[in-house]
C-alpha cells in the first residue's frame, strides 16, 4: 500500500495554551484535524461558560485565512464548580465535556479536584443533561508509586464513581495500562483515548541513552506489556477506544532543566505518529474508525466528510520547531518517519 486516504480525523484531547504560544502550535493541528477537544488548564483555568466562550473566540481569531477548524471547549472542575454552570455548558451548545484533574497531577493542575466526591452534585447534573466527564485518572498520593497511580486510581475512585452514576458518559483519557483497557471494555458509559506515545514506547524509551525529557508525559509511559495491550484495544475496531494525542507545547527550556515538565508534544505530525503505530500491528484498516469515526459517535456528533491521504513516503521529523523564546521539540524528533500527511 502506497497511499491510504481515511476521512479527516479529531483530536479528542488536545492543549492549545493561550496568545503567542497558541498561535504558534495551533497550525499543526489544523494541518490534519478538523475539530479537537480543547483542555481547559490555563492559568487561570478556563471554569465557566463565559470562560469557555472567551477562549473559543481567541481559538478561532488565530485560524489561518482559508482554513476550517472547531474547537470543542471543556470546563475545567473544581471543588466549587455548582451545577447551575453545567445546565449554562450543556445550552452553550459549545462547550463539550467538563475535565477532571486531581489536585497537582499534571502541569496546571493546582486548581483540581481535592476530593472526587466533592463533585457529586455535578455529577448528577451532567448525568441529567448527558454532559460527558472527561478523567485524568491518576491519583496523586505520595505514597502511591508513579507507575501504579492509574490502576489505583480506577480501584479507589473510578469504580465507586460508576456505582453512584451508572449513565454518566465518561471518557478516561490517555489510557496507559492494561488495567484502564479491562475496566473500558467491561463498563457501561465510558470510552477512552490513546495518545501516540503510549502506543508507541514503553517506558524503556524515557532512559535510552540517559534521561529522554520530551518523553516524559504524564501519565508516564508504562512497561511494554501494557503498551501490546494498549496497541491491540486501539487496532481491535471497539468504539471505545478513539484518538486523543494530549499533545502538550513546552519551551524547550522548560522541558530541558532541573526540573522539566511533564508533556509531550505531537500535534505537528500526529496522524503520521498513529499511522506507523498501525501499521506495526498490520492494522491500517482499522486505523480510520479509530482516528475518524468513533470519536464523533461517542460525543453524539456528525463525522467529518472530508478526507485526507496519507503516503508511503520516507521523512525526518524536525529537531525543532519555532516556538516563543527557546523552540519546541517535537515527539520522536530526528526520528525517520514511513508515513506522510499529503497536503491539500
Amino acid at each position: 500500500m502506497q497511499n491510504l486516504t481515511i476521512t479527516r480525523p479529531d483530536d479528542w484531547h488536545l492543549h492549545l495554551r493561550d496568545g503567542e504560544a497558541m498561535k504558534a502550535v495551533l497550525p499543526h493541528t489544523i494541518r490534519q484535524f478538523a475539530r479537537a477537544i480543547i483542555m481547559p488548564n490555563l492559568k487561570p483555568p478556563i471554569r465557566s461558560v463565559a470562560d469557555a466562550a472567551a477562549y473559543r473566540d481567541r481559538i478561532i481569531a488565530a485560524i489561518p485565512t482559508g482554513k476550517q477548524f472547531e474547537p470543542l471547549m471543556t470546563l475545567y472542575l473544581t471543588d466549587n464548580t455548582n451545577p447551575e454552570e453545567i445546565i449554562a455548558a450543556k445550552a452553550s451548545q459549545f462547550v463539550k465535556a467538563v475535565k477532571y484533574y486531581p489536585a497537582g497531577a499534571t502541569t496546571n493542575s493546582d486548581f483540581g479536584v481535592t476530593d472526587i466526591r466533592k463533585c457529586d452534585r455535578v455529577f448528577e447534573v451532567m448525568q441529567q443533561v448527558n454532559l460527558p466527564l472527561l478523567l485524568h485518572g491518576e491519583v496523586t498520593d505520595r505514597d502511591v508509586d508513579v507507575f501504579d497511580r492509574e490502576k489505583v486510581f480506577i480501584e479507589k475512585h473510578l469504580l465507586p464513581l460508576k456505582e453512584r452514576f451508572p449513565n454518566l458518559r465518561v471518557v478516561l483519557e490517555h489510557i496507559t495500562t492494561s488495567d484502564a483497557v479491562q475496566f473500558v471494555l467491561a463498563t457501561n458509559n465510558i470510552a477512552a483515548t490513546i495518545t501516540p506515545q503510549h502506543l508507541l514506547f514503553s517506558r524503556n524509551i524515557l532512559f535510552k541513552g540517559g534521561i529522554r525529557p520530551h518523553f516524559y508525559c504524564l501519565p508516564i509511559l508504562k512497561r511494554e506489556e501494557h503498551r501490546l495491550e494498549l496497541l491491540q484495544a486501539a487496532t481491535s475496531g471497539n468504539p471505545k477506544f478513539f484518538l486523543g494525542t494530549d499533545s502538550a507545547p513546552h519551551p524547550r527550556n522548560s522541558k530541558e532543566s532541573s526540573c522539566g515538565c511533564a508533556g509531550c508534544y505531537s500535534a505537528l505530525h500526529a496522524i503520521e505518529l498513529y499511522t506507523e503505530a498501525f501499521e506495526s500491528a498490520n492494522s491500517l484498516d482499522k486505523l480510520e474508525a479509530f482516528a475518524s469515526f468513533y470519536g464523533p459517535d461517542f460525543y453524539q456528533l456528525p463525522r467529518n466528510t472530508e478526507q485526507i491521504t496519507l503516503t508511503k513516503t520516507t521523512w525526518r521529523i524536525p529537531d525543532e520547531v519555532p516556538f516563543l523564546e527557546s523552540g519546541l521539540v517535537p515527539l520522536w524528533a530526528g526520528q525517520e518517519m514511513r508515513w506522510q500527511m499529503a497536503e491539500h
